[in-house]
């Protein structure tokens, strides 16, 4: 008896480890739901229009002066306990200052260490309507002497390459600032004018409101595959702003993303220029639950290669769309401490 008792418990030990042995050899063929390669391997490394293949950018508007531009980022990144991949500066096309100017001082001091993303609209903030640029004048050459070509030599000394989105939201400005078509032939200029002069070192990035009511306007707003390296768009939590109810950060996401794969392009990498949410007085902490949700709703989003937070307020009463109180900017530095958002920056 006891001969077979200690043949039994060898047969069972040798099972039991036979077991355990395919178990351990079916974890190391079977793909974990979550598993991704590092960030530093080489087949993460970012693409030449700036592309993270394995994660997303994380990037914000910080409200700033223009000479305050790199104090206000290095506040903000504190408070976040991180680094900014993507800084968001706003230029018109005045020439005698530094709205006007694309990649000023505290620009180039910012994108030593982040990538710049500079909206660029047919604006002259504070000008005479006499002054203010046309689409129709962009598209003729008009302007190439005075703005076009001094701008598109700034941007090339620079070097780095930088995202350029051309009069963002254009949508909204249907019809006091032309038709769709004369937008379109303002955008393909300007990207055909940096071309003649060299300039490659721009991504052009095509920003629109996403608003489902002006779908209608978007494929004729589009310049073209060729014209376009980067779609954009920005949705927001307005909640009482503009009489809106409460959206969660999926809300805002969900439909126009799948709009535009299915209307305007199936694979372009996309980017959510600027997201955000309003505070709710009456419930101090749902801000901050808004923004838990960031990482997992991205992570969804088939090509959203970068996301950058909203850090200030849109015009009309209750539109304050900051981190309201400590709690809100915990939740983003939560959220944005995400492995999905730390990817490795091209330099």
């Amino acid at each position: 008896m006891k001969n077979h008792g200690r043949l039994w418990i060898a047969l069972s030990a040798a099972l039991v480890g036979a077991l355990l042995l395919g178990a351990v050899a079916l974890a190391g063929t079977t793909p974990r739901e979550d598993a991704r390669p590092s960030p530093d391997s080489p087949e993460c490394r970012a693409t030449e229009l700036l592309v993270p293949p394995c994660g997303a950018w994380f990037g914000a508007y910080v409200r700033h002066e223009k000479p305050e531009l790199v104090a206000k980022v290095r506040e903000y990144e504190e408070r976040i306990g991180r680094k900014l991949d993507i800084v968001y500066a706003y230029h018109d096309m005045s020439t005698d200052d530094l709205e006007g100017q694309l990649v000023t001082e505290q620009e180039r001091e910012v994108g030593q260490e982040r990538m710049l993303l500079l909206s660029w609209e047919s604006k002259w903030w504070g000008g005479t309507d006499a002054q203010q640029p046309r689409w129709t004048q962009i598209s003729s050459g008009a302007l190439d002497e005075s703005v076009i070509d001094v701008q598109a030599r700034r941007v090339k000394a620079y070097g780095k390459p930088l995202f350029l989105s051309f009069d963002l939201e254009m949508d909204t400005r249907i019809p006091a600032a032309g038709t769709p078509a004369e937008f379109v032939a303002a955008w393909r200029h300007i990207h055909d004018r940096f071309a003649e002069l060299g300039v490659t070192n721009v991504v052009w990035t095509w920003t629109i409101t996403g608003y489902p009511g002006n779908n209608e306007l978007f494929p004729r707003l589009y310049p073209g595959d060729e014209y376009v390296d980067w779609i954009a768009y920005n949705r927001y939590n307005y909640y009482r702003c503009h009489d809106t109810d409460w959206v969660s950060f999926g809300e805002t996401q969900y439909e126009v993303h799948r709009w535009i794969r299915q209307h305007i392009s199936a694979d372009k990498p996309l980017m959510l220029s600027e997201f955000g949410s309003a505070d709710d007085p009456e419930r101090p902490g749902r801000q901050a639950e808004w923004y838990e949700e960031v990482p997992s709703v991205v992570k969804e989003l088939d090509g959203v290669r970068a996301a950058l937070q909203w850090n200030w307020r849109d015009p009309g009463p209750h539109c304050d769309l900051s981190l309201a109180r400590d709690s809100s900017w915990q939740s983003l530095a939560d959220a944005v401490a995400d492995p999905y958002f730390r990817q490795n920056r091209p330099w």
